[in-house]
């Protein structure tokens, strides 16, 4: 029975510190690369440069995924890692940063974060077979401690660059990956063995068995268009309309996480019970209702009230949907359709960007919100009504895998 709980145990704790590494290197490394080049620019360079590999990543190593052990890629995926960001100040130690350094550290860092998610994501199946946990606690505790290091992360990196410097905290930052990868190896070797397969895994399967299901369909299409109006709002919109009161971003992150964590928690321990379709139902409407409030841009209570309800529903149905992904999607070819979705959604975060500053340039920040917030209105409505979606509970999973 020991045993048996250290594989979950494994799994979260890995996750968590996962998470944490990625945390603390979204605030730590643009914080260092102005420290060193002194230029807002390079920071968007460093930034950039990541978009197109992270994409190519997710898409081909969903392939890798389905032919090697998952375990074995998800501690490969947080060693790349964790070496993108130790490089730099072992790079320090010896010689002198540049913004070539800081590329090269950031295309390394893309082949592993974007890879490191699908395979955890490809591995949580065998590790509810053999945990023995339930589903819906697994998946609720994982986006619970996902939202706790969003919370705490930047409040951390702030203060260790504070104490510190940048060089020790680039340290932390890699140590938190490389831990990641030392506690994945505690799962025995038999978790997340990939089943024999016909031939060689190929990438066009994974679109076939992606396009082929008008669930995982569905579920791609609602996830593209959260990502869309959250990256839109977060990055721009309340940017430009807080630019006189920029402690509001960070609070309106803070509350953001804090209502994942609670919905997170929400469903962990009360998952398993009542019908699926309500928890969807009332995530989505918690959702559009948080939406609404945030395009109240005036009023920050409002825009944090917002921010908390969207988290928190999210957190809700987040955890929902990560169970119907372990019932519902074909196991030889989830590493590929995983990292086909990742690699959207990576992708989808520039094109959000961009949409939402020619929005604001065009009609204003106000109206860009209230446009921003009629596209999730008609996601979710599209969502609400789709047959595939309808239908959630465990008995009618196999009829949605493949049609």
């Amino acid at each position: 029975m020991g045993c048996v709980r250290v594989v979950s145990w494994a799994y979260l704790v890995s996750y968590a510190l996962s998470m944490v590494g990625n945390s603390l290197a979204g605030v730590v490394l643009p914080l260092v690369v102005l420290q060193v080049t002194g230029s807002a620019w390079g920071a968007g360079i460093v930034a950039g440069v990541t978009v197109v590999p992270a994409v190519l990543a997710g898409l081909f190593t969903g392939v890798l995924i389905d032919r090697i052990d998952r375990r074995t890629a998800s501690v490969l995926a947080d060693v790349v890692s964790a070496a993108s960001i130790g490089m730099l100040p072992l790079v320090a130690l010896v010689g002198e940063l540049s913004l070539g350094w800081f590329v090269v550290s950031a295309l390394l860092g893309s082949l592993g974060d974007v890879p490191g998610l699908t395979a955890r994501e490809a591995l949580l199946p065998a590790v509810v077979r053999h945990g023995g946990m339930g589903a819906e606690r697994l998946t609720g505790l994982r986006e619970s401690l996902g939202a706790l290091a969003m919370l705490l992360g930047p409040a951390a990196a702030g203060g260790l660059m504070a104490v510190f410097g940048g060089a020790a905290v680039l340290w932390i930052t890699a140590a938190a990956s490389l831990a990641a990868a030392l506690v994945t190896l505690l799962l025995p070797r038999g978790v997340g063995a990939v089943g024999g397969s016909a031939g060689p895994p190929r990438l066009r399967e994974g679109w076939t068995a992606l396009t082929r299901s008008p669930f995982l369909l569905a579920v791609t299409g609602l996830n593209l268009a959260a990502l869309f109006v959250l990256v839109a709002f977060q990055a721009l919109i309340l940017p430009v309309s807080f630019i006189d009161r920029p402690g509001i971003l960070g609070l309106v992150l803070s509350a953001m996480a804090l209502g994942m964590l609670v919905g997170g928690a929400v469903y962990a321990v009360a998952g398993s019970r009542g019908p699926r379709r309500a928890w969807f139902v009332g995530g989505m409407a918690g959702v559009t209702a948080g939406f609404v409030l945030i395009a109240a841009l005036p009023s920050a209570g409002l825009v944090l009230a917002g921010a908390f309800t969207v988290g928190l529903s999210s957190g809700l149905f987040n955890g929902l949907f990560g169970v119907l992904m372990i019932e519902r999607m074909p196991e030889e070819t989830r590493g590929r359709i995983m990292g086909i979705q990742n690699a959207l959604m990576t992708a989808a975060a520039p094109v959000a960007l961009v949409a939402a500053a020619a929005l604001v340039e065009t009609v204003g920040p106000g109206t860009a919100a209230a446009v921003l917030t009629a596209v999730w209105v008609v996601a979710a409505a599209a969502a609400l009504r789709s047959r595939s979606l309808r239908t959630l509970e465990e008995g009618t999973a196999a009829a949605e895998v493949l049609r």
